[in-house]
């Protein structure tokens, strides 16, 4: 800790003095308002800039620009904004060190003259943009620009959205909104739905998409007809960057130091050439000559230790420092004319390469008594290569067109070394291995378009897509070493630890774990917005109104294939010649010949290791936007959504089984919005929504986690849940920039899914289900206040403050009974009254979220300091039974630091701690059952992250 404290005070430190010696520089500031020349009405998002500079901004919800770091002498402003002329203002003399205000206005364009060419994007990317869209929205939402995205140093859109209001993040990488699990969130890039990245979970990984490549992300959290009708949560929109308002080029490298990691000896399993790409070699695939199936007999126990010897013997560990975090981003933007046409292009490359070591202790409890208790060191290794191809072309003011390609390849390896005992099964010491190399690869392009019809009264935007996601385990390798417990302290020689061999094929003990998953997503959507009648300004907020329609249709077609199979190393006779070898010499070619005293190989892949999956959905809606009056606007919308999901798959014993129905969902939704003041408004809305079950939930397909120990398996009778959901919200926009809400909401759930826990024979299984019911209501509040106007103080004014907390309650009541599948897929009425957690709250739902922000930020002097804190509050991680009880995520809190600062006009350094207070990652167990964590409640997992370091520069040209 005190190391920590250290290190950012020298980056305090040394930033500010940077500071002092920049504010001695040769430069001025520019500052004032953009006004409609005929209305005096400020103009939102107006372009200004420093003819012949890389120094621009955007005028703010009062018309509002800043311009730091102005060269002294002579220069010219140039302004533009859709729809107005471009206006120069030449001959403005800049001196050093003091500030030149330019109040002035534009004219509106006469379209009817040639020689008059309107040019201009709206912007979307800054915060005062965001808050504007926020405002302007019917629904309940909140948003991140990638102003703010820059601000706090977040990598991934998983880090960007833990900072908005209700929301957590999961296993650093999935989005949780209002405490509700991913399967309740609709997540969209670039307004196409994307494909699930998870074999076991309807769910989006977040990290896949670089914060370099995000332009902004919004989460609306009350329903709307044009909003798709699968979710709770909320429905998150990503948008890629789009073409810039001018040219720019930019690299930027950086390193990290991980505390606990960084420079420490680790051991990690041998990896491929191209591991650091995150890409796998091919040399952990099956060779392409293995049979089908690799069962003893037909195959003789000689000839399938022959084809075990075709992989090769990669078990050994090697012995290594880890080296510093590395990352390496390069963006450039360009706009340029095709003839009469305006074009542009955004291109965006990153690549990182992270690691992590961690020490976890682990506690496995059956009742009251510790079953198994182990001590897993894994290091883990983390690549990611990603690149973001946009391409924009306005053909005339009404008609543009977007073409955006997202790619992004991720490999992840893990290393595990795991010691400990397992006392109930067979009181012995337990030296395991696991070693698993991922890789997922997601492509997702779009092609959008949008016009203006000639009436000025009638949009229409289209979009198409193409979504693919590819994720493979090849050659996951896990093995158990067991021997008689030896009690610390007692005399004699422990005996040797020797290789756990089962009676039939696993992927737990010596065995080998193959799995494929593809899942394409191929959408087309249209949209039409339509104002009824004439627009009038007599609206409280002053801006004009008017009856609109809003119409559309979507479609998507996804399709997904998983396969799986594992294979088992079995003993021939006697092998205590050759189990009690180390790990690398074990698996041998020459000790695997299924020989009399060696090793065979034989596959233990079950008929219910692979499912092919579809789904079709088809939906349209319409909706009115009428106002009343000068302060009320309501919003009447109906959406219907007609889905058809099939699962194909087998049980255990062979039996093939389809899940899935075609069900027709009727969403009518209301929004209505009060105006107070021009500054102040209330939201109300009501949406009905469905969840429907994911395709592994459906598919009766048995897989062991190894880090929780449990088996997984899916449910064929899962129903489609409904939803109510009621939202309320007050706003208030003090000045730009700033806004303060205050909101409560209401959902009730029929036929909820839920992870269920089972104990079977065979140890812990989870399988999915259809609870009763269940209720989730909470208040949210949220604040971004500035002190500019609440003090003199130089140094105060350029703080704001930025914090949103949210309190939550929800309870699930699983009924009497519940269908619940077994380890073979095969579905019962299981008897659920008597346990303990029949009602308790939803999984993952967190009573509590608190985030705050504080951002110092000096721009002649081009110095930014921000300081972030994070917590969410305890969480059920599993649900559990009365054998089992219920395991929570403890609280943590999580604090950031970020610098940065503007060495000259071309060069920004960028430094940051993340995670300061580094504490413990925690799951506890409520062994008293009594709902809740308390001192008498042991620990079952527990590590430290580590602090994390870094440093970086970002070079402009």
């Amino acid at each position: 800790m005190a190391t920590h404290l250290t290190r950012i005070i020298t980056l305090a430190l040394l930033l500010f003095s940077f500071s002092s010696l920049e504010a001695a520089a040769q430069t001025g500031t520019i500052t004032g308002v953009v006004k409609d020349e005929k209305t005096q009405e400020a103009i939102i998002g107006a372009s200004v800039g420093v003819q012949g500079t890389t120094i621009g901004a955007s005028t703010d919800l009062d018309g509002h620009f800043t311009l730091a770091k102005v060269p002294a002498g002579p220069q010219t402003l140039v302004i533009s904004y859709i729809s107005y002329q471009t206006k120069s203002i030449p001959n403005l003399t800049v001196e050093g060190g003091k500030v030149l205000v330019v109040n002035t206005g534009l004219a509106e364009s006469a379209h009817q003259l040639a020689d008059v060419v309107v040019t201009g994007q709206r912007i979307t990317n800054t915060e005062v943009a965001v808050i504007t869209e926020v405002k302007n929205a019917q629904l309940v939402a909140v948003g991140v620009s990638s102003e703010q995205i820059v601000k706090s140093q977040d990598r991934d859109a998983a880090q960007i959205a833990r900072r908005v209001p209700g929301v957590s993040i999961q296993d650093n990488r999935f989005v949780l909104v209002r405490g509700l699990t991913q399967r309740y969130n609709s997540v969209l890039l670039n307004d196409i739905l994307t494909p699930s990245t998870e074999v076991d979970s309807r769910a989006f990984s977040f990290d896949m998409i670089p914060s370099s490549a995000i332009d902004r992300m919004m989460i609306y959290k009350s329903g709307s007809a044009e909003l798709p009708g699968e979710f709770a949560g909320g429905v998150i929109k990503l948008y890629t960057k789009r073409a810039p308002q001018e040219n720019f080029t930019n690299l930027s490298i950086g390193g990290g130091y991980r505390a606990n990691t960084t420079f420490q000896q680790v051991q990690q399993a041998q990896g491929g050439k191209l591991d650091f790409l995150g890409f796998d070699d091919g040399k952990r695939d099956l060779p392409g000559n293995y049979p089908v199936q690799l069962h003893v007999p037909p195959f003789t126990a000689e000839r399938a230790a022959a084809y075990a010897n075709q992989m090769p013997n990669r078990w050994g560990l090697q012995t290594k420092k880890a080296l510093p975090d590395f990352r390496l981003g390069f963006n450039m933007g360009r706009r340029f004319a095709l003839g009469e046409k305006e074009a542009g292009t955004m291109t965006s490359l990153s690549y990182s390469n992270t690691n992590q070591y961690s020490d976890i202790d682990l506690s496995f409890y059956e009742g009251q008594k510790v079953g198994q208790q182990y001590n897993d060191r894994t290091y883990s290794s983390n690549a990611r290569l990603g690149l973001v191809q946009n391409f924009w072309l306005r053909v005339n003011p009404r008609t543009s067109f977007e073409f955006k390609n997202l790619f992004n390849q991720m490999g992840f390896s893990e290393s595990v070394t795991r010691e400990g005992q397992d006392i109930t099964s067979s009181d012995s010491d337990v030296r395991a291995y696991s070693q698993r190399f991922e890789s997922r690869s997601l492509y997702s392009g779009q092609l959008l378009g949008k016009h203006e019809l000639a009436n000025d009264k009638t949009n229409i935007d289209w979009q198409s897509g193409f979504s693919i996601i590819r994720r493979t385990e090849p050659d996951w390798r896990r093995v158990r070493y067991i021997r008689p417990h030896v009690t610390p302290g007692s005399e004699g020689v422990p005996a040797e630890f020797g290789v756990a061999l089962p009676s039939d094929p696993n992927p737990t003990d010596a065995g080998r774990f193959f799995s494929e998953l593809t899942e394409r997503v191929e959408t087309v959507a249209a949209n039409l917005t339509h104002q009824l009648g004439q627009k009038d300004s007599s609206s409280v907020s002053g801006e004009e109104r008017g009856m609109k329609l809003k119409a559309g249709v979507y479609a998507e077609r996804k399709d997904r294939n998983f396969a799986s199979r594992f294979f088992g190393y079995q003993g021939v006779g006697n092998t205590s010649g050759v189990r009690y070898l180390p790990l690398d010499q074990v698996f041998a070619p020459e000790n695997v010949t299924g020989t009399e005293g060696k090793f065979t190989y034989e596959e233990g892949t079950e008929p219910n290791g692979r499912y092919d999956a579809s789904n079709t959905l088809v939906a349209g809606y319409a909706s009115l936007m009428v106002p009343v009056g000068p302060r009320f606007t309501g919003t009447i919308g109906l959406r219907a959504e007609y889905n058809d999901i099939k699962v194909n798959s087998r049980r255990l014993d062979g039996t093939p089984t389809q899940g899935g129905t075609s069900v027709l969902s009727p969403l009518p939704s209301l929004n209505m919005t009060y105006t107070i003041s021009d500054k102040a408004l209330v939201r109300a809305a009501y949406a009905s929504t469905i969840n429907r079950p994911e395709f592994r939930e459906l598919a009766p397909f048995s897989f062991y986690d190894f880090n929780l120990n449990s088996n997984v398996v899916g449910n064929y009778t899962l129903k489609t849940a409904n939803i109510q959901n009621l939202d309320a919200r007050w706003e208030y926009y003090p000045a730009s920039g700033e806004m303060i809400s205050l909101g409560a909401f209401y959902k009730q759930f029929r036929n909820p899914i839920e992870s269920f826990l089972l104990y079977t024979p065979s140890g812990l299984s989870n399988t999915f289900v259809n609870s009763k019911s269940a209720q989730n209501y909470g208040v949210e509040l949220e604040v971004r206040k500035s002190l500019s106007e609440l003090t003199n103080s130089s140094f105060l004014r350029r703080i704001s403050l930025v914090g949103n907390a949210s309190y939550i309650f929800s309870r699930v009541d699983l009924g009497e009974t519940v269908l619940a599948a077994d380890l073979g897929g095969e579905v019962s009425r299981e008897n659920v009254a008597d346990i303990q957690d029949q009602k308790r709250p939803l999984q993952n739902q967190s009573p509590y979220l608190i985030n705050l922000g504080a951002y110092y930020d000096n721009p002649e002097a081009g110095t930014q300091v921000n300081l972030l804190y994070n917590v969410v509050g305890p969480r059920i991680f599993a649900v559990g039974n009365l054998l089992n009880p219920t395991v929570y995520e403890a609280p943590r809190n999580v604090i950031d630091l970020v610098l940065t600062k503007r060495l000259s006009q071309k060069l920004e350094l960028r430094a940051a701690v993340q995670d300061v207070l580094n504490q413990p990652v925690k799951l506890v167990q409520d062994l008293n059952t009594n709902a809740r964590i308390d001192n008498s409640d042991p620990t079952v997992r527990s590590f430290r992250r580590g602090a994390n370091s870094s440093l970086g520069l970002t070079f402009k040209f």
